[in-house]
């Protein structure tokens, strides 16, 4: 059995989820059931990331402590991960005191293997306190951070200990070239690649004005005691979540995918890279780093001003409708918009009329013509190979193209049924064995696609697997097994709509 672990960008506690948290916890989950569902033993890891300048001017902002502040956001986050079916394995945060031991021992495993990849520094430059970043000047638009316009840049002069990253260049080349598929999709790892022609340039790795975090082992040669820069410190998360350093950390460790958004490519494919290198740590198998989703060709921002609550949309048609149109509207390779317009579209179209409605007529049939009862007939599976090609396989993660595949066998099943006209051969009982191979087509095809929508719609698709009569769960399935999937004697059931229209 193979081992997958899984992680997503940690969300930082400042604020409420919002869709574009959404769509990178949702993509990576359909990921996670997939692997499941392809027989791995999978580890996903989701969390909060809880230190820094901007946690601890929020908490100052409602009165409360840090702490209090981050419970009660992480409070938050966990209840909308539960209400989007988030199938996480740990929910991690980085106020956990293991995460606090494991940094400080990765940490002090650089300082003993590396000593001089650490080295004093005294900095000054323009801070995004919404980046937790230092912005150089090509991040920097009419004085403002280019993600963050709303928030103005502090000129920040301090002396903290630095990170060596511009030793590790040749060695982050060479890993690009010994692994091609090491970000993905190609438009990434050509920034990246970009950024290491250019040269890396050295980074912070402590703050000294920041009490909220993590102690850096070694004050400054002045004596200040310092604290982890949070970016730095937030990447460990991914490796102390494992257990490091404790023992048998190993069986999880290295990551086989990071899912990042695209703003955050060169913390997880350079620093991150150098970080476990200097450390002598294996490095992850791949980063996936997704695009935006936009309204109205925005970002969505709240400090921007735009955006749309994540809880409306998720009650809009339920967390499953969400899920679907989410993964089918924002490529995990490129951006995507969002619209309330398309998103009735989309609900009323894939799922109430062509799914829905396919496997409501169809159970209604086998009811009326069968009494329930599936029949037998020699009847050929539907092939899904281009599916599993798009879901990680030799096209990369594109789910969108997954779910266009399912589509195309949903419209081809009303194909079918308006062709074969059952309702017809039910009534010439010359026809008989003509209906029940329609039939039983028709309930190959249902069952198959609720076995490769699961990992969408996790919800509806054990509702419709037990409508269609079907053993288990459908999250017990496994795709080596749907071809061999024969609904011979299945009993259906039909119940409520699927996909109500309103």
């Amino acid at each position: 059995m193979a081992s997958t672990y899984l992680t997503t960008a940690i969300d930082y506690a400042n604020g409420e989820p919002h869709l574009g948290h959404a769509v990178e916890k949702i993509g990576a989950d359909v990921y996670a059931r997939y692997r499941r569902m392809a027989g791995d033993d999978v580890f996903f890891l989701i969390g909060m990331d809880e230190h820094g300048t901007k946690v601890a001017q929020a908490a100052a902002a409602r009165g409360v402590t840090p702490q209090e502040q981050v419970d009660t956001i992480a409070a938050h986050f966990s209840a909308m991960w539960d209400r989007l079916e988030i199938s996480r394995d740990v929910f991690y945060r980085t106020t956990d005191p293991k995460h606090r031991r494991g940094v400080t021992a990765l940490l002090e495993r650089i300082l003993e293997r590396n000593p001089t990849d650490f080295y004093e520094k005294s900095y000054e430059g323009w801070y995004c306190v919404g980046c937790e970043a230092f912005k150089t000047d090509a991040e920097i638009v009419d004085g403002r951070c280019e993600l963050h316009p709303t928030r103005v840049l502090e000129w920040v002069t301090e002396r903290n200990w630095f990170f060596r990253l511009s030793r590790y260049g040749d060695f982050l080349r060479q890993y690009f070239a010994e692994r091609p598929d090491f970000v993905f999709p190609d438009i990434r790892k050509n920034e990246n690649l970009a950024l290491l022609e250019h040269g890396l340039e050295d980074v912070s790795a402590s703050r000294a004005k920041v009490a909220w975090g993590i102690p850096f082992p070694r004050p400054t040669s002045d004596g200040v005691e310092q604290t982890v820069y949070v970016w730095f410190e937030a990447l460990m998360n991914y490796l102390t979540a494992t257990g490091y350093p404790d023992a048998g950390y190993e069986q999880r460790w290295p990551a086989t995918v990071h899912f990042v958004g695209k703003d955050i490519t060169r913390f997880h494919c350079l620093i991150w890279p150098a970080i476990l290198e200097s450390a002598g740590v294996a490095l992850p198998r791949h980063v996936w780093a997704h695009g935006f989703v936009t309204m109205g060709g925005d970002k969505l921002s709240k400090s921007a001003g735009v955006k749309v609550e994540l809880k409306d949309i998720v009650e809009r048609h339920g967390p499953d409708a969400c899920r679907y149109y989410l993964m089918r509207d924002v490529p995990f390779n490129g951006d995507g918009e969002f619209t309330w317009e398309r998103f009735d579209a989309v609900y009323v179209s894939d799922l109430a009329n062509a799914w829905g409605n396919l496997a409501s007529r169809t159970i209604a049939m086998v009811e009326r013509y069968c009494a329930g009862v599936v029949p037998a007939a020699s009847v050929l599976a539907p092939d899904y190979a281009e599916y599993h090609a798009c879901m990680g396989g030799a096209r990369g993660y594109l789910p969108h193209e997954a779910l266009r595949v399912v589509r195309e066998h949903v419209s081809r099943a009303n194909e079918y049924v308006d062709q074969r006209a059952p309702w017809k051969q039910a009534k010439d009982p010359n026809e008989r064995a003509a209906l029940e191979e329609t039939l039983a087509t028709l309930m190959v095809g249902l069952a198959q696609q609720t076995v490769h929508l699961a990992p969408f719609m996790p919800e509806k698709c054990e509702t419709l697997w037990r409508q269609l009569g079907a053993p288990g769960s459908v999250h017990h399935q496994r795709f080596d097994a749907p071809t061999r999937l024969d609904p011979t004697g299945w009993r259906v059931a039909k119940g409520e709509p699927l996909f109500p229209k309103e």
